[in-house]
Formats: C-alpha cells, sequence, structure tokens
C-alpha cells in the first residue's frame, strides 16, 4: 500500500507541472493534492501547521506570478486590457482548437485579434502585443515551475 501511496503522490505533484503549459488542468490543486493524499495515505502528523502556512503563502505566490507575469509582459510590449482579456482567452481555447501548437498560437492569436477588434490598433501594434503576450506566458510558467519546485522540495523536506 505503501508503495501505490507514493505513485499517487508523484503522480499529482507531474501533473501539477503538466497544468504549467496546458492551463486548463488546475497544476495548484494536484499539487495540494498531492500534500493531502500523503496525509491520508500516511500520517498528516508530519506535515506541521507551519508547513500548510508556508504552502498558502507559496499558492498564492502561484497565483500572483501568474497574474502579474502576463500582465507586465503584455503592458510592456503595448499591449491593452483587451490584449489581456484576449490573450487569456486564447490560452484557454488554443490547446483544444491546435493541440500542440495552440498552447503557443492561442495567446498570441487572442492577444492580436483583441487589440485588432476593440482596441483598433495597427497590425503591427497588435502583432507586438501578441509577441508581449507569449513573453508573459513564459516568464510566468518560469516562475510558476520554481515555486512549484520549491514547494516540492519544501514537502520533502518536512516529511
Amino acid at each position: 500500500m505503501e508503495v501505490v501511496g507514493w505513485i499517487v503522490v508523484i503522480a499529482c505533484f507531474i501533473v501539477s507541472f503538466v497544468g504549467l503549459v496546458y492551463p486548463i488542468i488546475p497544476g495548484v490543486l494536484f499539487l495540494i493534492g498531492g500534500f493531502l493524499l500523503y496525509g491520508l495515505f500516511f500520517s498528516f502528523a508530519d506535515l506541521s501547521w507551519w508547513f500548510w502556512a508556508i504552502e498558502i503563502v507559496f499558492v498564492v505566490l502561484l497565483f500572483a506570478a501568474d497574474t502579474v507575469a502576463n500582465a507586465l509582459g503584455l503592458k510592456k510590449f503595448g499591449g491593452s486590457n483587451a490584449g489581456m482579456w484576449g490573450s487569456t482567452i486564447g490560452l484557454l481555447i488554443g490547446p483544444f482548437v491546435i493541440p500542440v501548437a495552440g498552447i503557443l498560437l492561442g495567446p498570441f492569436l487572442g492577444a492580436v485579434i483583441a487589440e485588432l477588434i476593440v482596441e483598433r490598433r495597427t497590425v503591427g501594434e497588435a502583432v507586438k502585443s501578441g509577441v508581449g503576450s507569449l513573453v508573459g506566458f513564459f516568464t510566468s510558467t518560469i516562475a510558476k515551475a520554481v515555486i512549484q519546485i520549491v514547494m516540492i522540495i519544501l514537502f520533502f523536506i518536512t516529511i
């Protein structure tokens, strides 16, 4: 039973990293789910209140990193709020419409289309905004990966 418990916990951690590139997968929930499943399979006694307090701070940082990095990337390249919304919608829809490339084309095209239609920008400005959305996506993905790695390291140090 111990082996099964570890397989399930590690699988949750792996799925949380898949959620970094497929935003439809709630990576943070799988990460926390791995911690909770460890407690169910083994013991919650190993996971003290300070562990949970620190992990909650990291969860808040995950959401902040995602939001701030995307917004800064888009704004730095001249994007608007419409471009940000278009990028977000494209990020959610892209992987379903174009299975592999959609994770990159979705936010780019979403930002470009939003800038063209809503903000009535030139094609050059809209493309620049689309590039900003990709920079923001890559930056947030790296930041979230680092935070998730730290969370998992803290978990293994704690247990």
